[in-house]
């Protein structure tokens, strides 16, 4: 691909260190030799942040429309024209309402292929969420509006973790697993390895859901009767390098991770603990299954040190450098996959070679 990838940034919950991290991300000059970045948000909040931030030399090019973007320049779309009170370290409803709002119309305009990914900076879920607008989580947002199936997969030099259940309660995790559901998560991991992340085969685990992965069946039956037919039948059906359940302490306890290419974990908290300890300054949240690229630092608003400038941009950098990658790697992927060539396993092909 010649062309740079058009990236768009929302903007986050701007009390917390959100636009603290995008400022100093695209502080940086360099940015723009490896992709067009367009920040979903507001001029006035970015001006009022970089006063805080005492970096007066940072400059956006302000747009209103992405036909006036400047493939040169950081770009800053303007979402709202009004003037918002920022209240740093708090957790506004207003902030919330703004936040959303950037989040929605960059998800309009990545579904309508004008941009080609999204990166999402941290928001408040509870600032969000209203009777009127049920939000529980970006990668929910985005996988609904989208209409597609969805991963949420962590992401770094260490690891790449992925979810079966998301943002549920602890007590809900298994009603909610099912053979065919698994089978579908071990699907869509083994995509979004081979085409975001350049694994020509990976290599699976699946972790257990109980202690010591039910011990049997003594301390629990959901992997006899669900995560075991779920991995076999990737494994048949689909010839997928898939191993496991695995006990979830002995697999990290161990290394044992390391011997693989990606992990499917069953519920959020056994899946993000370990990630986390790893990698909680470089890691990344790639949302699979989408029809365009997403991904986000994995960290979230961190209000407690809002306004201070001492928040840490590398993981956005790692989120906008992520997203910027698997958006080349697609397209690489689709360009070798486009016309192969027809394999007829019933003909042996004779050739002849003359010195």
């Amino acid at each position: 691909m010649s062309r740079l990838p058009i990236i768009g940034i929302t903007i986050g919950d701007i009390n917390s260190i959100a636009v603290e991290v995008i400022i100093k991300t695209l502080h940086d000059p360099r940015i723009v030799n490896y992709c067009i970045p367009v920040v979903y948000g507001s001029p006035k909040i970015i001006s009022y942040w970089r006063k805080v931030m005492n970096l007066n030399d940072f400059q956006l090019n302000i747009i209103k429309s992405l036909d006036q973007v400047n493939p040169k320049k950081a770009n800053i779309l303007v979402c709202w024209e009004e003037e918002i009170e920022v209240k740093m370290g708090e957790a506004t409803t207003l902030a919330g309402k703004y936040a959303f709002l950037a989040l929605a119309l960059a998800t309009k305009d990545a579904l309508a292929g004008k941009i080609d990914a999204i990166v999402t900076a941290p928001l408040n879920k509870n600032t969000v969420n209203t009777p009127e607008l049920p939000f529980v989580g970006h990668t929910e947002y985005l996988a609904q509006q989208a209409g597609k199936d969805h991963l949420m997969v962590l992401a770094s030099d260490e690891l790449k973790l992925a979810l079966v259940t998301g943002h549920i309660p602890v007590k809900d995790v298994s009603s909610k697993l099912s053979i065919e559901g698994i089978y579908k998560k071990i699907l869509l991991l083994k995509e979004s390895l081979q085409k975001d992340f350049g694994i020509s085969k990976p290599r699976i685990a699946v972790l257990g859901l109980n202690p010591h992965a039910g011990d049997s069946g003594l301390l629990g039956s959901e992997e006899k009767e669900i995560i075991i037919p779920a991995v076999d039948k990737a494994k048949g059906e689909n010839q997928i390098i898939v191993f496991g359940p695995y006990p979830a302490d002995g697999f990290f306890g161990s290394n044992q991770y390391r011997q693989f290419d990606g992990i499917l974990a069953m519920y959020h908290d056994q899946g993000l603990v370990p990630f986390k300890y790893a990698s909680f300054d470089s890691g990344v949240n790639v949302t699979a299954g989408l029809p365009f690229v997403r991904t986000s630092p994995d960290h979230g608003t961190a209000y407690a040190i809002a306004g201070k400038n001492e928040a840490s941009e590398q993981s956005m950098r790692n989120a906008l450098f992520m997203a910027i990658d698997i958006w080349a790697r697609r397209n690489n992927y689709s360009e070798i996959n486009a016309n192969p060539l027809p394999l007829n396993p019933g003909k042996r092909e004779r050739f002849r070679i003359d010195f």
